[in-house]
């Protein structure tokens, strides 16, 4: 069974404290370890994942997996590696900004699983609030579910300060058209990542948010 461990923790916040190539490279191999050990548990996760969401089947985590290294050509920032381990699983021939799917973030002090749609497209987002003009009754539902409220308490995401173009700003459902992120975020504690039940933890909070997503997804369609 996927399992995090306190290598892997201790290995990114030596990171943190380290943040320099050649530290880097001498610590190439706990770095392999901890990577090695995250792909396990993604690959887990995909396969229990795929069971109520037929569309993740057969990802391979690899390929879902973030690379550790930073691009830091357009960033005032220029230290070289990310301080987390993490992935997005979404389905096969999507690009990850493109879809909503489970996203993955182990960092000591900032782990969390997450969905949504982030920032999305032009396109994606007219065809988000046209889905909620149309349905938010739907919307509403899913967001007042009990596994819902749960897991991931609110929705989260940046809004317009005025009503999107093409709606009123008397429009009944105007809080919601606001939105110009749709996101679930459900925070960790690291006693709960390294605990022996995570996987399992993981599948319930991502069961709770595959409705959700499949909103965002189906108002593509």
């Amino acid at each position: 069974m996927g399992h995090i461990s306190q290598k892997t923790f201790k290995f990114l916040k030596d990171l943190a404290a380290n943040n320099e190539r050649e530290w880097f490279k001498e610590n190439k191999g706990r770095y392999e370890a901890a990577r090695a050990e995250f792909t396990e548990y993604v690959t887990e996760l995909i396969s229990e994942i795929a069971k109520f969401d037929p569309d993740i089947a057969g990802l391979e985590a690899k390929k879902c997996i973030f690379r550790i290294y930073k691009d830091t050509r357009f960033s005032k920032d220029k230290t070289p590696y990310k301080l987390n381990l993490g992935a997005h699983l979404v389905a096969k021939n999507e690009k990850p900004h493109d879809r909503a799917g489970y996203y993955i973030q182990i960092q000591p002090g900032n782990c969390f699983l997450a969905g949504g749609a982030y920032m999305p497209p032009g396109p994606w987002i007219k065809a988000i609030r046209q889905e909620i003009d149309y349905n938010a009754a739907d919307f509403k539902k899913i967001l007042k579910s009990a596994s819902f409220k749960k897991y991931f308490g609110e929705m989260e995401g940046e809004q317009l300060k005025t009503a999107p173009r093409g709606y009123p700003k008397d429009h009944p459902e105007i809080e919601l058209l606001r939105y110009k992120s749709f996101l679930a975020v459900h925070q960790l504690t690291e006693k709960q990542v390294l605990a022996d039940d995570f996987v399992k933890h993981s599948i319930k909070v991502f069961k709770a948010l595959q409705p959700f997503d499949q909103f965002l997804n189906d108002a593509l369609n």
